[in-house]
């Protein structure tokens, strides 16, 4: 079961109030100075809904996003179900920004997950979002080793996500760091100690994990692990152990082997639910560690910082509504209740 915090968290989420839609489901004459924008503000009470109309209008719009003529009869359409993720009409194949991304990293970015995945959605939208919007297209490499190097770092793409951020303050020269602009974090991601239940291990302060051996999967982050304050790792303070998967962490514990298993929470409630580990595991209550999920851009990308800064623009307008936080919690609601159906 998750521990009290978790759920006060997923709790608040999925309680945040969506906003209710104006009339729809009828004609619309276009006025002078109309743009897809005014017309979903108008309508639905939010700019950011100007997908709808596009998407409901698309032969009468002939291919244009913002271009509306005065005397253009639109049809406005209900806004759909919050499980049904919005439309991208700026998402293309033939684009002015080219994204890449991998799949099997449920609920961020996977393509038989709703909408793509929290993460895409969040880009999508965001996308929409910034000042002048241009098309994008997302492409999937599933092997993420191939992602920084050599996709972004030769500039076959412009832009990948998610990606963890090191802590380049104190590791500058980390590859990451050395090599690639971050981009605002799209989201925050909880880093969980999972125990066992039986055992008495309690996380209230750093001091409790001295001495303790941890276990978190081969190829992953440690950079958590040894941040100014702890430096666990370089002065051999906890024991890390890296075995080659989650699967075989979460054996490591139940055979004693480890004191803990360290990820992120929505891995975590994922393995439990899959191996039959309710009630037998436990995350503790206190995250590890806070990781931000972002969007990256080699540095040598002779547009990067236009491209993330229209980017940041984007995301940071996407905040500013209630469609991030729709977006969030309908992700968190569609994830803990395939949870709960395991």
């Amino acid at each position: 079961m998750i521990g009290s915090r978790i759920w006060a968290t997923v709790a608040a989420l999925l309680l945040l109030p969506v906003a209710a839609n104006a009339a729809c489901n009828a004609k619309y004459t276009a006025r002078q100075g109309d743009t897809l924008f005014s017309i979903a503000q108008a309508e639905y009470g939010d700019s950011e809904k100007w997908t709808l109309v596009y998407y409901s209008n698309q032969a009468a719009l002939k291919g244009s996003v913002l271009q509306v003529q005065p005397g253009m009869e639109l049809f406005i359409p209900c806004a759909p179900g919050q499980a049904t993720p919005d439309a991208t009409p700026l998402r293309q194949d033939d684009a002015a920004l080219k994204f890449v991304t991998g799949g099997d990293y449920s609920p961020f970015t996977d393509r038989n997950w709703p909408g793509d995945g929290l993460i895409t959605e969040l880009v999508n939208a965001a996308m929409e979002a910034t000042p002048n919007p241009v098309t994008y297209s997302v492409t999937w490499e599933d092997d993420w080793s191939k992602h920084l190097f050599p996709l972004l770092d030769e500039k076959k793409f412009d832009m990948g996500f998610p990606w963890l951020k090191p802590d380049c303050d104190s590791t500058p020269d980390n590859e990451r760091c050395a090599n690639f602009h971050f981009s605002d974090p799209l989201m925050k991601l909880l880093i969980m100690l999972f125990v066992r239940a039986d055992d008495p291990f309690t996380f209230n302060s750093d001091a409790d994990i001295i001495g303790k051996t941890l276990c978190r999967p081969k190829g992953y982050f440690t950079h958590d692990l040894d941040r100014a304050g702890r430096r666990w790792l370089t002065d051999k303070k906890i024991t890390l152990v890296q075995a080659d998967s989650p699967d075989a962490c979460f054996e490591l514990l139940l055979k004693k082997e480890v004191d803990a298993v360290t990820i992120n929470v929505f891995l975590g409630a994922s393995k439990i639910s899959s191996l039959g580990l309710r009630g037998i595991v436990v995350p503790l209550e206190r995250p590890l560690s806070e990781e931000g999920l972002y969007v990256v851009i080699s540095k040598k990308h002779w547009r990067g910082t236009t491209f993330l800064y229209r980017f940041n623009a984007g995301l940071a307008a996407l905040k500013a509504t209630d469609r991030y936080n729709e977006i969030v919690s309908r992700h968190l609601g569609i994830f803990w209740d395939s949870i709960k159906a395991n």
